[in-house]
């Protein structure tokens, strides 16, 4: 099992989304976050007094997938996140431990939101 956490410009959320969908994997969490990575800085004007933005905002993705689905996890973010240009983002692969379904008390595989690669429509749990 592996906790891949993906970081990606808020513009391209829906693409994610709609490649991670059609990937067959539904169960994720989204989250707002800011951070600063190998973009330059960007000076705006406020209220007349110039600015220097140093993080920029993005959108995090966290989902929990077996072995064989991260591969097909990561081709999907980087389809839908990719736009060629410095700040696309970054995905992160970790190993889990352990999981477990709060409502119903079952762990690890069992635990996750199936993934069905012959749907484009999100599973049910």
């Amino acid at each position: 099992m592996k906790l891949i956490t993906a970081v990606v410009r808020p513009e391209r959320v829906q693409q994610v989304k709609e490649a991670l969908f059609q990937a067959g994997i539904s169960g994720l969490t989204l989250s707002k976050v800011s951070g600063h990575g190998g973009e330059q800085e960007v000076i705006e004007h406020y209220r007349g007094t110039r600015v220097m933005v140093e993080f920029r905002e993005k959108v995090e993705f966290k989902m929990a997938v077996s072995e064989p689905f991260v591969d097909t996890a990561i081709a999907a973010i980087q389809a839908g996140a990719r736009t060629g240009e410095v700040g696309d983002g970054k995905i992160f692969v970790q190993t889990l431990d352990r999981v477990i379904r709060i409502r119903t008390g079952e762990q690890d595989n069992a635990a996750l939101t199936p993934v069905n690669k012959t749907t484009k429509t999100p599973v049910p749990v």
